[in-house]
């Protein structure tokens, strides 16, 4: 897309405008240009904006200079993916009220939207929901799958974490601007994502700040870009259960952890499986729903990847086989420290070389 163009679309967030009407007067009027343009009386013809919202847009309008807000954009090296771009997320496309425009912070290329997986839940996640979230996200057998979610405490930064835990792409949806990190001690966690590992995306120009409303609403992001929505903890009324009703409006698969009876935060999806919504009890469970098949390594892969294992990971990795074998029987034939193997084991897992499965047991992937 040429600057003149990209201007508007970036001028028209910073108006901070809803994207729903934007998109509308964009598909009315055919370029983003002439709904820059557009009288008040042209933009109050469209039904869903009236004459009260086009006065509104109008007065906006007035305070946004394009020229400088692409200026303001590019300065910051902050990519912008607009509704009409090719690159447009296609799945967004298509839900109702789509972003007029994406700010970007990362790579959101690297990131297979192919294999997305939400995950939404409760900001007072218990101690069980994080342990089970995480071990469910660090032992999806395919490397290939990207984790989407919201940044915000509990739920949201576990799956994130878990994500870069497990060498898994992922995408944090922002609240509001990129000017306003929410919450504050995720700032690490928001460099991490945006060093190599996704992206930070916002619909949200940088300086505009997040308002309550805006959190729930940002929702229809995280599950619009993904196949399936996976749902921890959350109460009865909760911003994760409008997520898990949007995305049965939008015709994802709704996946949840199931919870423990007596805590109240497991109501919600406890609630959804008995309604119908698939239970998830291991990684396994995610793949066999969205059937997903595990990404094919070639063997040239596998050799180089074989080739740059460390002398104890070589060791430890030729002890093992397709039969699942147990830590002791590894420390036994290593004579490596109960230390050291656990070091190991985790560095193999990561790279997706070795499995873990119950009863502390551990197999070849490669």
């Amino acid at each position: 897309m040429n600057n003149n163009d990209l201007k508007y679309w970036i001028a028209l967030s910073k108006c901070d405008f809803d994207s729903i009407y934007t998109v509308e007067m964009y598909k009315k009027f055919g370029s983003i240009q002439e709904v820059w343009y557009a009288s008040t009386s042209d933009a109050a013809q469209i039904e869903s904006i009236g004459l009260q919202k086009a006065s509104n847009f109008a007065e906006r309008k007035k305070k946004v200079n394009p020229d400088e807000a692409l200026e303001e954009i590019s300065s910051r090296n902050i990519q912008t993916i607009t509704y009409e771009d090719d690159d447009y997320p296609e799945l967004l496309r298509h839900i109702h009220n789509p972003p007029a425009s994406l700010f970007v912070k990362g790579d959101m290329k690297t990131c297979n939207l192919n294999k997305a997986l939400a995950v939404v839940g409760s900001r007072k996640a218990s101690h069980y929901i994080i342990e089970i979230l995480s071990k469910i996200i660090r032992e999806l057998p395919s490397k290939d799958i990207t984790i989407i979610s919201g940044m915000a405490l509990g739920t949201d930064t576990c799956a994130h974490q878990a994500a870069l835990d497990a060498n898994l792409k992922t995408i944090a949806v922002l609240g509001g601007g990129f000017d306003f990190i929410y919450p504050k001690s995720n700032t690490a966690l928001f460099n991490k994502i945006i060093d190599g590992n996704g992206a930070v995306i916002s619909e949200y120009y940088p300086t505009i700040e997040p308002m309550a409303w805006q959190f729930p609403h940002r929702n229809r992001i995280v599950s619009g870009m993904s196949q399936g929505v996976l749902v921890g903890e959350a109460a009865e009324k909760s911003g994760a259960l409008i997520t898990a009703n949007i995305a049965l409006e939008q015709g994802k698969e709704l996946m949840c952890i199931p919870g423990l009876i007596t805590n109240p935060n497991a109501k919600g999806p406890n609630n959804l499986i008995k309604k119908g919504a698939s239970m998830i009890t291991e990684s396994q469970d995610i793949m066999d729903i969205m059937n997903w098949i595990t990404q094919e390594i070639s063997p040239s892969r596998k050799e180089e990847i074989k080739h740059k294992l460390l002398d104890n990971e070589q060791k430890v990795y030729k002890t093992l086989n397709l039969e699942p074998k147990s830590i002791d029987a590894i420390l036994k034939e290593t004579a490596l420290s109960t230390a050291e193997l656990m070091v190991i084991l985790t560095s193999l897992e990561l790279q997706g070389i070795i499995r873990q499965l119950p009863q502390e047991k551990f197999i070849r992937t490669l």
